[in-house]
């Protein structure tokens, strides 16, 4: 009887065991990290500016209500329900989360719902919401100035201002539009995210202007309409004319617009755009075309002249700059500069009269951000790369004597917020195998509480072993890389293997964050009986210029021969079907997958890239004219990458993907590579997302990686498609 029982009870906890080891669904590997596999979260948890105190929201009754908790009591008040919110928007609008709020002033906060401004104002013993603005329906880029409480936004081309008087001021006119102010330029590149800077009083208010007349029009199909109609964008490809950019200045009180006299040529690149904390200069980074040449110019704000250089880096590759001057509190006389110089990002003080004072941070590390100040104690916080490339911590370091402190306690990645006076730290951080964990600490290190500890959102699931891999560059360089084995994995099988890579400038694949693996869909593969194997090879970001500038004139080379260490590796081990390997990237990463296809045709079986650069001369110019000059200085190196005279090449099975409203890498990449094909007889799988620009989001997701696994298992794991997996779990609703 006794035995009876113990095998039952046995019986049942292997039952409940594999019960609980559910696998991913295509809806889960796709956005399951967004849904219903997200980690708890703390939402709109940030600073009440010059109070220690910090806000966020809480579910109540099924409500969103936003509270606020002082430091160290963590005592709570209540500052706003969304229902508050709800009745001023009446029944056309419903919302079901609490709108991101924004801070004016530790007492006045606003949001906004479809172009609908309101603000809130704390009262004796509540707050009171009122509207503030509406803005056009085609309102964009949108500032805000938070000490005079202007608000700046584009229509089209061109520029308004709603000013303190709630007058709406037309600050450009320009019929042509070509010509467009107040947006971002350059493509984004050099760190630029915004056309509009109010100055530090909110006096001003400079913008860009972007002169796209010269530069050739690309057309954009919108396939809804009938008959289909078309757009332009303008698109500099590379060696090409490029647009010519100025920067205005606005005076909203005379309503008059001077320009920078920032000289010729005019295709030159304009970027860290600084206010001086008086508001009587500009700063502003000129970059040359070619890249390999900057000057930090100061300018009067008032008539638009031309100071003086206070210094010029230069470099026999490219300089890249990516941020602002950062004032130091309470030393209007003294400002911290981002450089490369010394083989790393890293910190330097100067001057105003352009005098360096001293480099802050040293070593073979990088600095990723600046998140706060004391000026008490001369003090920067920031985070960096210093205890690994993997890892990202946070840091006070003196801006006088560059001494240096940790401040967090735990390995992993920590995105960190400080507080107006730098005396406490909000820390959001995950590692590998712990899920995200909010901690509020000081920066003394003299008290800590934990806010969120997050429930593992995958716990329930069949999760696979991830190996983290260090491999050598030729050169010696470590490599790292990740090896994630298939469930249920068993030494003495043969496994198919995918390979992702990204390998390009500007991007890492690979953190010590949750989840280990670092994507679900790799886990979802590897419940399908796949190993899955990503590296970030020499050319990505995080480990210094050296390492990055290792592809320069070389796209696709350098980084292929990294790749092969990866590839070399795989075929070392017992368990590695090399006749059944894939790969799979994305943007670079497909031209990357591409590329093996091609010019490695032994290699990979089946390749699977999306939104792939097939021919850099087809590409931008900032972005490619830094990597690779210009065409005509490079002949021999555009050649070598260009993929589209290679398609005779092609032995295994390559499925191509692209969105038909692509203006990052044109659709026309991916249109010639397959003229090309037809003309070489070469068989190509073709797959487009009509309406897509640069990738597929939302949604829709689920059926582009439903695309891409169903063309592995076509090829790689015919047995793969008769997996329960689809079967065992229903598709995810939303």
């Amino acid at each position: 009887m006794k035995r009876n029982i113990l095998l039952l009870a046995l019986a049942l906890g292997v039952h409940t065991i594999y019960a609980q080891q559910k696998r991913f669904s295509i809806d889960e590997a796709a956005i399951g990290l967004y849904a219903n596999l997200a980690q708890e979260n703390l939402a709109q948890l940030s600073w009440v500016p010059h109070e220690t105190a910090f806000v966020h929201t809480v579910k109540v009754l099924d409500e969103d209500v936003l509270i606020r908790k002082h430091v160290p009591s963590l005592a709570v008040d209540t500052l706003l329900h969304l229902s508050d919110i709800q009745k001023l928007l009446g029944s056309d609008i419903r919302l079901n989360t609490f709108p991101e709020i924004h801070w004016l002033d530790k007492q006045t906060m606003y949001f906004e719902v479809q172009n609908r401004y309101f603000i809130a104002h704390q009262k004796a013993t509540d707050w009171e919401v009122l509207p503030w603005h509406t803005l056009p329906e085609n309102a964009a880029n949108i500032v805000v100035d938070s000490v005079n409480k202007q608000l700046a936004y584009t229509q089209g081309n061109n520029l308004f201002l709603i000013d303190t008087n709630g007058k709406i001021q037309s600050l450009t006119q320009d019929a042509n539009p070509d010509i467009v102010n107040g947006q971002s330029v350059h493509r984004q590149e050099f760190g630029i995210e915004k056309g509009i800077f109010f100055s530090p009083k909110g006096n001003y208010l400079a913008f860009y202007r972007m002169d796209q007349r010269m530069v050739e029009s690309y057309p954009i199909v919108n396939w809804d309409n009938t008959p289909a109609s078309v757009h332009g964008t303008k698109y500099p490809f590379a060696g090409r004319p490029s647009h010519e950019v100025s920067l205005g200045v606005y005076n909203p009180k005379n309503a008059k617009t001077v320009f920078l006299q920032t000289g010729e040529p005019k295709d030159h690149y304009l970027t860290c755009v600084t206010w001086s904390p008086d508001e009587k200069f500009i700063y502003v980074a000129i970059l040359n075309r070619e890249q390999n040449h900057l000057w930090l110019n100061q300018y009067d704000a008032e008539n638009g002249f031309f100071i003086k250089t206070l210094f010029e880096e230069q470099d026999p590759k490219y300089v890249q700059p990516l941020h602002e001057l950062h004032f130091l509190p309470h030393k209007d006389d003294q400002f911290v500069w981002w450089s490369q110089r010394d083989g790393f990002m890293h910190l330097y003080r100067y001057d105003r009269t352009g005098k360096q004072l001293n480099q802050i941070t040293k070593g073979n590390w990088v600095v990723n951000e600046i998140i706060g100040e004391s000026a008490d104690k001369k003090t920067l916080y920031i985070t960096g790369s210093k205890e690994s490339p993997l890892e990202k911590h946070v840091y006070a370091v003196h801006w006088e004597t560059g001494k240096m402190t940790r401040l967090d306690a735990k390995p992993g990645v920590h995105q960190a917020q400080v507080n107006t006076d730098g005396t406490h730290i909000l820390d959001s951080w995950s590692d590998g195998t712990t899920p995200r964990t909010i901690d509020i600490y000081g920066t003394q290190k003299n008290w800590k509480r934990n806010l969120l500890t997050s429930k593992n959102p995958l716990s329930a699931y069949l999760r696979p072993k991830v190996e983290n891999i260090t491999l050598k560059a030729d050169d010696g360089t470590p490599l790292f890389g990740k090896l994630i084995y298939p469930t249920n994995f068993n030494p003495s099988h043969k496994y198919p293997v995918i390979v992702y890579l990204y390998n390009g400038p500007n991007v890492q694949l690979l953190a010590n964050s949750f989840p280990a693996s670092g994507n679900l869909w790799y886990e979802y593969m590897a419940q399908r009986g796949y190993l899955v194997f990503t590296m970030d090879g020499r050319g990505s970001s995080n480990r210094g210029l050296k390492f990055e500038q290792a592809t320069f004139r070389q796209l696709g080379s350098v980084e292929m021969e990294d790749q092969m260490q990866g590839v070399n590796y795989l075929k070392s081990l017992p368990y590695v079907d090399i006749d059944r390997m894939g790969i799979h990237g994305w943007s670079f990463g497909g031209f990357m997958t591409t590329s093996f296809m091609l010019r490695k045709p032994d290699i990979f079986k089946v390749g699977v890239a999306g939104g792939p650069v097939l021919d850099w001369r087809l590409y931008e110019v900032m972005y490619t004219e830094r990597y690779m000059d210009t065409p005509a200085e490079n002949p021999a190196g555009y050649e070598k990458a260009n993929l589209l005279s290679k398609t005779a090449l092609l032995k295994g099975k390559l499925l191509l993907i692209h969105g038909t409203s692509d203006s990052t890498v044109v659709w026309q990449h991916s249109i010639k590579f397959l003229k090309e094909a037809i003309k070489t007889r070469t068989q190509v799988d073709y797959f487009v997302y009509p309406g897509y620009e640069h990738n597929v989001r939302g949604y829709d997701r689920i059926h582009l990686m439903q695309k891409i696994s169903d063309y592995f298992d076509l090829y790689l794991n015919p047995y793969a498609a008769q997996d329960i997996n689809e079967k065992a779990n229903a598709k995810l609703s939303y």
